[in-house]
């Protein structure tokens, strides 16, 4: 049997593969339906590498921004319509996993993950794929056009140099934003972290509703400086931006990309195969073509330009205080900056 794969986007489009190059061919003896957030262009890969394994199960993607996948779940709460949700932010996950909306699953291979990348309950739900880490993208060329000294820390992108020149991911929609948010409000605590917001937002020149978007556009001199993360800054520079990539003195946020199965789903069988390949050593040397950093141990390959030392920078994030929060800290977030958000699609 030939492989099939197919695509949806949210907003009601549908995309089949084969007219973004993907193959085509007979309709499989069993589809799944997945929600995910990872970037597009990594999604080929992802599911033909699965295929290889199992051709008579087609991944029928549903991606959106992190935000925007993660209120569809909620929503379809009672009535869900994914089978697996495969790349979504880690704090989103454990918000669901309060809500009980995954099926207890261990896939096999799971203890082979870095333990902060697995579910360690007695019911696991949830099994971790990679992380990415913040970082600001600076464009050397329209810096040094606009006199803006290279910054080396957060606080710095709240002197008044900078006003209009940075641009950074909205939280409501990207999962890269909230760990920006989430970040300083566990770094500088929560009354000086609203506060550095505050500031921060007199500088920001608009907000973007896709975690690569800032440093895409810093890589193509639209904004002096993207607050992004550290792999889309490498990629860019190793493309030729002329991008320096910072790694703020203060400490960077980060977050994990994580995988489970819906509660409910009529097609467990193949969701459990899917589990079974998202945390294998195969689909981990996927991951790691778009992060520096995945689950597995042993797996990651040294990137150019990766900010060397990177774990250094890395906080120690509370995901479950990530996630508990979540709500109230979008509904603050909206309230004090969302004028200055980017029309969405």
């Amino acid at each position: 049997m030939k492989k099939a794969f197919s695509t949806k986007l949210l907003g009601g489009v549908a995309t089949t593969l084969a007219a973004i190059g993907f193959l085509t061919g007979s309709v499989s003896a069993e589809d799944l339906t997945v929600y995910t957030a990872v970037e597009a262009e990594d999604l080929k890969r992802y599911a033909a590498a699965f295929n290889e394994v199992h051709p008579d199960i087609t991944v029928n993607w549903v991606r959106d921004s992190t935000g925007v996948v993660t209120a569809k779940l909620l929503a379809e709460k009672d009535n869900p319509q994914a089978d697996v949700v495969w790349g979504l932010a880690g704090s989103s996950l454990l918000l669901m996993k309060k809500e009980d909306m995954f099926e207890t699953y261990a896939p096999a291979g799971v203890d082979q993950l870095d333990s902060r990348f697995r579910d360690n309950s007695d019911t696991p739900v949830w099994a971790g794929m990679d992380a990415w880490v913040a970082a600001v993208c600076v464009n050397t060329v329209e810096a040094e056009a606009n006199n803006l000294p290279m910054p080396t820390s957060w606080a710095d992108l709240t002197k008044p140099e900078y006003k209009g020149h940075v641009a950074m991911p909205n939280p409501g929609s990207s999962g890269t934003g909230f760990l920006d948010v989430a970040s300083w409000l566990q770094m500088f605590g929560e009354e000086d972290g609203w506060a550095f917001m505050d500031d921060l937002h007199e500088n920001i020149s608009h907000y973007t509703h896709s975690g690569s978007k800032p440093c895409k556009q810093a890589a193509a001199g639209e904004v002096s400086i993207g607050i992004s993360f550290a792999f889309r800054a490498a990629k860019s520079k190793n493309q030729g931006a002329p991008l320096e990539i910072v790694m703020p003195s203060e400490g960077v946020g980060w977050e994990m990309e994580a995988a489970a199965i819906v509660k409910g789903t009529k097609k467990l069988d193949a969701a459990k195969k899917l589990m079974d390949f998202i945390v294998s050593k195969p689909a981990m040397e996927h991951y790691n073509q778009g992060y520096a950093v995945v689950a597995m141990p042993g797996i990651s390959k040294p990137i150019e330009n990766y900010p060397a030392n990177i774990t250094d920078s890395m906080i120690a994030m509370d995901f479950e205080w990530s996630a508990n929060n979540r709500d109230a800290i979008l509904a603050e977030w909206t309230d004090r900056y969302d004028s200055k958000s980017e029309p969405k699609n």
